[in-house]
């Protein structure tokens, strides 16, 4: 059991639901509020295990590098599917910056070697346990090292476009850049490009 300010949480089932893909889980538990009643609730959470998302940024022509897939859930809820975004993924037992290395090579072609950490989040913390590490690196784009475009074995099929740093703003604005941890690191770079040009 544990103790957050004057609530108690007690767990006393967590079920399985599937493990097809990831990991849902149902889970039964006592809420004891701050006015001292408790209440028997069930909530489901999704885990699909932790990750790692980056911008790309090169300050000479003050651009950043996107990718752009299908993404089957935000189709099913009425929009394309085809999502511009910063690269991600998951972190699959590496540390978050050995991860999204990783991730950038298989995705965009760039290798990266001086990650820089911004922060972390949950994205969905009503119902999807992943933490999200943020970073950021300077990259030249005219040093692709190899083509990108994802993971055969994973069916990835991802365009990478340079887009300028004030054009991917006014995108968020307009909807065409709509994904989350994207937009935040994309507000992020606003307010550090500076610094972040300097450190590269």
């Amino acid at each position: 059991m544990t103790k957050f300010r004057n609530a108690t949480i007690e767990i006393l089932k967590d079920e399985t639901l599937s493990k097809n893909w990831y990991h849902l889980r149902n889970i039964t538990y006592n809420y004891t509020g701050s006015n001292g009643k408790t209440k028997t609730l069930k909530r489901e959470a999704y885990d699909r295990g932790n990750g790692a998302t980056i911008l790309l940024y090169d300050p000479k022509r003050d651009s950043v590098v996107l990718v752009r897939q299908f993404r089957m859930p935000a189709h099913v809820n009425g929009h394309s599917g085809w999502l511009l975004e910063t690269p991600a993924g998951l972190l699959d037992g590496d540390n978050p910056a050995e991860a999204i290395g990783r991730e950038v090579v298989e995705e965009t072609g760039y290798i990266v070697k001086d990650v820089r950490p911004v922060f972390q989040s949950f994205m969905s913390p009503g119902s999807v346990t992943e933490i999200l590490h943020f970073f950021a690196a300077v990259i030249d784009v005219t040093e692709r090292a190899e083509e990108g475009g994802g993971a055969a074995h994973e069916d990835e099929d991802i365009e990478v476009l340079e887009v300028p740093l004030t054009e991917a703003m006014a995108m968020i604005e307009t909807g065409d850049i709509c994904d989350g941890k994207t937009i935040m690191l994309l507000q992020w770079a606003m307010l550090n490009k500076d610094s972040l040009s300097a450190k590269g």
